[in-house]
């Protein structure tokens, strides 16, 4: 899915403005779906990131598509904004110094991995995001996180660590997704 720019200009307004419902009202922006265009009807998972001052202030994110990708707009960035447990609340001072940016997830797709080695040689810095799972613990890193962890290894580690993991933590049962985003 690819949003034209007037709708990924209308994804915009629409993480702001549930940010600011969430500010004024407690909750998240009600799309109304009869009013925007069919592409912003149709499910998508997405993750909405919020920096302030270059700084991350929340994420979350949907790793299915299982609701309209405004309505998963909405909701996720409200949830970045008030429900990330990394963070508190945003206040209303810092809502004009938020950067927001939004990343449209592709399905994800199941990697067939004999071992870390082997995870690593197919991995792609930079294009992939990674999903890990392995009974109740699961984590995510989005592509743009190869930013500021490009060593593959690194980047693993760091993923297993999110988990609730150690570094060097490997099993059979362990297993890995990617995807690719479209950020807007």
């Amino acid at each position: 899915m690819k949003p034209a720019n007037e709708q990924r200009d209308l994804l915009k307004t629409i993480a702001r403005e549930s940010i600011r419902s969430g500010l004024t009202h407690g909750q998240p922006l009600q799309v109304d779906l009869d009013k925007v265009d069919e592409t912003l009807r149709q499910p998508a998972a997405t993750f909405v990131t919020l920096n302030l001052r270059g700084q991350l202030r929340g994420c979350i994110g949907s790793l299915q598509a299982v609701r309209p990708l405004a309505e998963d707009v909405a909701h996720n960035a409200w949830a970045a904004a008030f429900q990330d447990f990394r963070f508190p609340p945003l206040t209303a001072e810092e809502f004009p110094d938020i950067d927001i940016h939004i990343s449209l997830l592709s399905e994800p797709e199941p990697m067939e991995v004999a071992s870390e080695d082997d995870l690593l040689r197919q991995v792609r810095p930079g294009k992939d995001g990674l999903i890990l799972e392995d009974g109740p613990y699961r984590s995510t890193f989005l592509p743009q996180v190869w930013e500021s962890l490009p060593d593959p290894k690194r980047f693993l580690a760091e993923l297993k660590m999110k988990a609730g993991l150690s570094p060097d933590y490997w099993s059979d049962t362990i297993r890995f997704s990617r995807y690719t985003v479209e950020t807007v």
